[in-house]
């Protein structure tokens, strides 16, 4: 009897034994099981951070002004091109203290704004290119329609569209900005004058056609427009609200810094090579600012607009 109890202890002890080495077995086994799994994971956390170290290196986007916040003043000093100070040593008190851009959503009220954007739409639905730019110049009477342009002060549907308020109204803002630019970049306000063009600008979501439609490209204002020295654009409307795309990209060698429209803002630069630039497309709805330049030279000076300019 004590030999069978002991054949049965043995007999137990050697299966507790099996078991305990099944047991490690599997748990050995395991591991090499969700190996693969385990590496495949680890790959892609590791590929995914590395996407983000690269797009992040290449990013060269910083955003200079948001369209959700109100900007009291932001400006960015930066080194003049030669060129544009060279041209600017023969007008005195006129050669800017600093180059930079400078935003601000203090000096044109939601108001003049309103009024500004009622202007523009009521001109603008009389023309219109037939790609996705067009403008309506209130000086010269430039309106685009189809591929061209005409003088809207000649067309009979267009007489007395704008009356004495409307351009009262332009004259207002125009010389809130000219004050602007003379406190904020160190000039006399008596030494800038309005130049031309000067325009209500409406893109839109359209294909081009002309080259007037392909406003995207980087350019420099001095180079486009010989009689800028200082430009400004007042925005008419809320980007990500009336519209998607359409941001202002000032181009760096280091970044690139974007001006988010907000109706209302502001936007001011000295007008030489220092401020290349350009507008991202829009990609939804309808964007519309206005631009107002000035100039040191007398010669490139022009008179407000009145209801003086229709021709009977």
């Amino acid at each position: 009897m004590s030999e069978v109890k002991r054949r049965n202890k043995q007999s137990i002890s050697t299966d507790k034994i099996l078991e305990s080495e099944e047991k490690k077995a599997k748990e050995k086994a395991s591991p090499n099981k969700n190996l693969p799994l385990r590496i495949l994971s680890r790959t892609v956390v590791i590929f995914s951070l590395l996407i983000i170290v690269y797009m992040s290196a290449k990013d060269k986007t910083k955003i200079f002004a948001k369209q959700t916040e109100v900007i009291p003043g932001k400006g960015l000093i930066i080194e003049c091109s030669s060129e544009y100070m060279k041209e600017l040593d023969e007008y005195e008190g006129c050669a800017p203290k600093n180059c930079k851009r400078y935003v601000t959503d203090t000096v044109i009220s939601t108001k003049e704004a309103d009024e500004l954007l009622n202007m523009a739409k009521r001109g603008l639905k009389h023309g219109g290119s037939l790609g996705g730019a067009s403008i309506l110049d209130l000086h010269s009477g430039a309106l685009s329609k189809g591929s061209n342009f005409v003088n809207f002060y000649k067309l009979k549907e267009m007489k007395n569209i704008f009356d004495q308020n409307d351009f009262n109204t332009f004259r207002v803002v125009k010389d809130k900005i000219r004050y602007a630019i003379a406190h904020h970049f160190g000039v006399q306000p008596t030494k800038i004058y309005l130049t031309y063009p000067t325009f209500f600008s409406e893109i839109s979501t359209k294909k081009a056609v002309t080259i007037h439609d392909e406003y995207w490209h980087p350019h420099v204002d001095k180079e486009s427009y010989k009689s800028f020295h200082y430009t400004t654009l007042l925005y008419l409307g809320d980007y990500n609200i009336d519209f998607k795309g359409g941001q202002f990209v000032f181009i760096d060698s280091n970044y690139n810094y974007t001006v988010e429209p907000r109706k209302g803002r502001l936007s001011m630069f000295t007008s030489g090579a220092e401020n290349l630039h350009h507008v991202q497309k829009v990609t939804s709805g309808v964007r519309y600012a206005m631009t107002i330049s000035f100039t040191c030279n007398k010669n490139y000076a022009i008179a407000d607009p009145g209801v003086e300019k229709y021709i009977s």
